[in-house]
């Protein structure tokens, strides 16, 4: 357990950072969810700039990985493309 203060503000912190992280993931999955149950090629065209621009900005943050940004990207778009 931590004895100092700085140790104590920083699990408080790190606490509250987890949370926020795990929010903006999870609301991106869900996203990326939906555009891919899209049958409509309109719908699909119009959702994935949208999706795209929340995995950079994770990606950005560090919350997942450049690399994994980059391949749902590609993922994504090949699929609005078959539409």
């Amino acid at each position: 357990m931590a004895n100092h203060k700085s140790a104590e503000k920083r699990v408080r912190h790190s606490d509250v950072t987890t949370l926020h992280n795990k929010y903006y993931a999870r609301t991106t999955r869900n996203m990326i969810k939906k555009l891919r149950a899209t049958t409509e090629k309109a719908e699909a065209t119009e959702m994935l700039p949208k999706v795209t621009a929340m995995l950079d900005k994770l990606a950005k943050k560090n919350i997942i990985h450049k690399n994994k940004a980059s391949n749902l990207k590609s993922s994504l778009t090949l699929l609005v493309n078959k539409l």
